[in-house]
């Protein structure tokens, strides 16, 4: 196989991998729900390989469950691996944010601010899906701007659970504003110079929904294992 063709179908893999992925963190598929290659591969037109290497990477990521009797089906929340992937997080941005209060410059201050004011925009409109892109985009800008993107994709791999959690929070719960006046905080004491005080407050924010699981668990008990 040429290395055209490779990185073509590298690139096919990545596009069903991250489709498929984003269904299930938002919902569209729920735990139990049975998919196939064949059903993806017709869906997404493209050909069973790269769809073969994408249920793998999602499999290793413990996104869907592949049973012989019962073929490829979504998994529950795992809340071993919610905890694992938020402790990890959590322990990474309280470091990164320390950072971003040392060295961001006025151009990063104002992208985080942006950011902010598209997430009190969502609140407005009512829509939880964007605001879960604008949450993501807000911590992608604080790793980045402490040049540590590599980072962030690695945390990315480990967090699909914590998505999971943290999209059915969003959805479930329409008091979108504690998320957002936390943002709001952070952004304040990175502006502020104050680092501690951003570290703390980062740390509150990453264990927001873990204070609201068992309420989750309870309207939705066939969502967790």
């Amino acid at each position: 196989m040429s290395t055209a063709n490779t990185r073509i179908n590298g690139s096919t893999r990545d596009y069903v991998y991250e489709t498929v992925k984003k269904q299930i963190i938002n919902w569209e598929l729920n735990p139990g729900t049975k998919i196939s290659e064949k059903d993806v591969a017709e869906k997404l037109k493209v050909s069973r390989t790269p769809v073969r290497e994408a249920f793998l990477k999602l499999a290793q990521e413990e996104l869907i469950g592949v049973y012989p009797q019962s073929g490829t089906i979504v998994s529950q929340i795992d809340m071993e691996l919610v905890e694992e992937g938020r402790f990890v997080r959590e322990n990474i941005e309280k470091a990164i944010v320390r950072e971003a209060v040392e060295t961001f410059n006025n151009d990063q201050l104002f992208q985080l601010e942006t950011n902010i004011t598209m997430q009190e925009l969502c609140i407005e409109k009512g829509s939880h899906h964007r605001l879960f892109e604008l949450d993501e985009e807000f911590h992608r800008l604080l790793f980045e701007g402490c040049n540590k993107a590599r980072t962030w994709k690695i945390i990315r791999q480990m967090n699909s659970h914590f998505d999971r959690l943290r999209m059915l929070r969003l959805a479930s719960n329409t008091d979108w504003k504690v998320v957002v006046t936390q943002h709001k905080s952070i952004f304040e004491k990175i502006s502020d110079k104050e680092p501690d005080n951003a570290e703390k407050l980062m740390g509150e924010h990453l264990r927001l929904v873990i204070f609201e699981k068992e309420e989750l668990k309870k309207q939705y008990p066939s969502y967790f294992k």
